[in-house]
């Protein structure tokens, strides 16, 4: 049976950058979690690939018809979200599928599938690291950042909620134990 790994994280903790790690890694059989938007395509994003996109009222359909692990209305009519039957579709295909969810998302996407996934939240050292991390990307304004680094000490306060919480203050160590705790999951029984 294929499982879920589900990885949620402030801005800025290198959630990403462990994420493409793991996919690189041999013999996971990971598959990204391809989520729905209500957004347009953006340069070559294709329709089932990047994103599935729906219009605003379609999406909405879809919540009504309760069609969504988890979603989220980021901007008015601008929704993002996980289609239950996209998930079931990638674990019969074979794949353990791999989430960058909200840390909302991320805990009703555990409580939905239970044991059959692995919840990790990666933590950045604190929120001074974290902020130093988004000043030195260069690409946010001071007042992003700081809508940033607050919204971080809000998520900081669900890890507790999650399976596993990996510190990142190094990178290198963080993706290692994360590679760990991934393929005792992936081999339990």
């Amino acid at each position: 049976m294929k499982k879920l790994i589900i990885f949620s994280a402030p801005s800025g903790s290198g959630k990403s950058t462990i994420i493409n790690y793991l996919l690189a890694q041999p013999g996971l059989d990971l598959a990204f979690s391809i989520s729905a938007t209500s957004r347009p395509p953006r340069g070559t994003e294709r329709d089932g690939v990047e994103y599935f996109f729906l219009t605003p009222d379609e999406f909405r359909r879809r919540i009504q018809a309760g069609d969504f692990l988890e979603y989220e209305e980021v901007y008015k009519d601008r929704f993002y979200g996980t289609l239950k039957e996209q998930v079931e579709r990638q674990l019969d295909a074979g794949q353990n599928v791999i989430f960058d969810v909200d840390v909302v998302g991320g805990c009703h996407i555990k409580e939905f599938y239970g044991q059959r996934a692995l919840s990790i939240f990666i933590q950045p050292p604190s929120v001074e690291e974290l902020r130093r991390r988004l000043v030195g990307r260069g690409t946010d304004t001071p007042e992003v950042i700081e809508s940033r680094v607050a919204k971080a000490s809000y998520e900081l306060t669900f890890a507790s909620r999650f399976d596993r919480v990996i510190v990142n203050d190094d990178l290198e160590q963080a993706k290692a134990e994360t590679l760990r705790v991934v393929k005792e999951f992936l081999n339990e029984k």
